[in-house]
């Protein structure tokens, strides 16, 4: 740990100085990027420098242990008491801190919700998930702003995507990745059957023009006129906006915007957080070719979560873990599933 903690500790004054610097000022890309790696960093210099002022002490106290009077001695060994284990505490939070993290954590997020496999029912579950992470987002100080909603019949939704914005936004969501499973009696249902349907979360690290080389001559743009649910017309005129990356394959469409201009551009930054996690993707995957790969970064066509309502109970399938709080995770408290997540994930990092 001694070694990593240096190099966060030198890296962490090298930002301080270029952020100092009138030039950096200048470049808003390397000004945001700096600013993201010194938030990183902070917390890793704050811990350090109490640990090094309680080690400091400790080793006054321990000069002090074959004091002969008695006084004097209880106060030595009071204060031994109290400092070895705060220090050993404050050392495993240093060392959980120092792990190797993905710098896109600190990101802005995108995240995009579709209704999967029982009609209806799984865009009345897509409308669930979305509110859910609505308040989950809302509850950590994020903030959510719908990009494109398409809604379904009876209040459910067929695909949302959204701009989830706040430091450390991705890094929070990340594990979110994948096929959430619900099991309950629909309201449809006469019969009191309990059904089974499924919807689709991917979440996406928002790029940055920088992150992206988007050139062009590799896009193909249509426009065409936009309308609403039922094909309601919205907009007389073709403000509508698809975009085609013809290297990739990747087509994104934007239509909630009054303006081509501006869907254009919100179909852009959806674009761009596609390629950037389809790159990161497949950085990971070479990475992990020789083993198991972190959790929540595996296959996002497993399943991964399972909701079934009339246990009351939410199992992640990663971890194996399961709670019997429905309710309270339908709400959007989320942190008992998130924050074991992350902790899986960085006991296999510490074990690799």
């Amino acid at each position: 740990m001694e070694g990593r903690l240096r190099q966060a500790l030198l890296r962490a004054e090298e930002v301080g100085n270029a952020l100092a610097d009138p030039r950096i000022a200048r470049d808003p890309a390397q000004l945001k990027s700096l600013g993201r790696e010194h938030t990183r960093l902070a917390p890793v210099v704050r811990l350090a420098d109490r640990l090094a002022r309680l080690q400091t002490e400790l080793a006054q106290a321990r000069e002090l242990t074959d004091e002969s009077d008695p006084e004097m001695a209880a106060l030595v060994q009071a204060d031994l008491a109290r400092l070895t284990p705060e220090i050993a505490a404050l050392t495993e939070e240093l060392h959980q801190l120092l792990l190797p993290q993905d710098p896109h954590d600190a990101r802005d997020a995108i995240v995009e919700i579709r209704a999967g496999t029982g009609g209806d029912e799984a865009a009345l579950f897509a409308a669930d998930l979305y509110r859910m992470y609505q308040r989950f987002s809302e509850r950590h100080g994020l903030s959510w702003e719908p990009m494109s909603l398409s809604e379904g019949t009876l209040g459910g939704l067929k695909e949302a995507i959204v701009a989830v914005r706040g430091e450390g936004a991705f890094g929070l969501l990340r594990r979110e990745s994948g096929v959430h499973r619900v099991q309950r009696v629909p309201a449809t249902e006469t019969q009191g059957r309990i059904h089974t349907s499924a919807a689709t979360v991917a979440v996406l690290p928002e790029a940055e023009e920088v992150d992206v080389n988007i050139e062009d001559k590799d896009l193909r743009v249509d426009v065409f006129r936009s309308s609403g649910p039922g094909g309601q017309s919205v907009n007389t005129t073709d403000s509508a906006v698809r975009i085609t990356h013809l290297p990739s394959g990747l087509v994104v469409s934007q239509q909630d915007q009054k303006s081509q201009q501006q869907n254009k551009l919100k179909a852009m930054e959806v674009l761009r957080a596609r390629l950037l996690d389809r790159m990161i993707a497949e950085q990971e995957a070479a990475r992990s070719r020789d083993r198991r790969a972190m959790v929540g970064t595996g296959d996002r066509s497993a399943k991964i979560r399972t909701y079934n309502y009339p246990q009351s109970r939410v199992t992640d399938h990663r971890i194996n873990l399961s709670v019997h709080n429905l309710a309270d995770v339908i709400d959007g408290r989320l942190d008992e599933l998130v924050d074991a997540l992350r902790m899986a994930s960085r006991q296999e990092q510490d074990a690799v």
